[in-house]
């Protein structure tokens, strides 16, 4: 069962050094908005690099990224805290911490590219923020390994996958202020982007 952790937090670090990154990452900037503002208050998350199609923000392309790394509140770090520390690590020892966070922030980046389409197609404005999209790249190469790599993942871990994707979409379209189009979003750009990295960028282990 490739999603139970297993290691203490020096190995963890030792392992996960770019996941261990990520997640720092958050806490620091949730600590920053919360000290200068408040994490849930839009006028703190925009100073900071919330995602917005706003006219007047909405050429500021750099909050593609930086939105990824604040959360709304602590519940929203929580969640995705968790998600990040339990299911991310495997991703990162199967294609490297390097080709990994490509996939991490372009598959985020996807994820936020669709949403800001999506909200511009039925003409509302949105404040988005948070690392789901990301989490949800992840996701996506996960389902490509076990729909196409098979031999990489127990059915244990398949089933596990399968069960927290249906859960996910279920629970991004019932509850309220949820950016559905960005999970599904880093959701298929995950699935893609694994699809290139393992073809034009193979980690080491599938050239043997």
């Amino acid at each position: 069962m490739i999603f139970i952790r297993y290691e203490n937090w020096k190995s963890y670090l030792k392992f996960f050094p770019l996941t261990s990154l990520l997640l720092i990452a958050n806490v620091i900037m949730f600590l920053v908005l919360t000290f200068n503002g408040g994490s849930t208050n839009s006028l703190v998350l925009l100073q900071y690099g919330a995602l917005t199609n706003y006219d007047l923000l909405s050429n500021e392309w750099w909050r593609y990224v930086t939105s990824i790394f604040l959360h709304a509140g602590f519940s929203h770090l929580l969640f995705n805290s968790f998600a990040l520390i339990v299911f991310a690590p495997p991703m990162e020892r199967l294609l490297g911490s390097l080709r990994y966070g490509v996939l991490y922030l372009g598959g985020g980046v996807v994820g936020n590219i669709l949403a800001i389409a999506y909200y511009n197609s039925i003409d509302k404005i949105t404040i988005s923020v948070g690392a789901s999209g990301a989490i949800y790249a992840v996701y996506g190469a996960f389902l490509y390994v076990a729909l196409f790599q098979r031999a990489l993942m127990d059915e244990t871990s398949r089933k596990t996958l399968y069960t927290l994707l249906l859960f996910g979409i279920i629970f991004s379209f019932a509850m309220s202020g949820i950016n559905w189009m960005a999970h599904l979003g880093g959701l298929l750009g995950g699935f893609f982007i694994y699809g290139l990295i393992i073809r034009l960028w193979k980690p080491r282990m599938f050239k043997k």
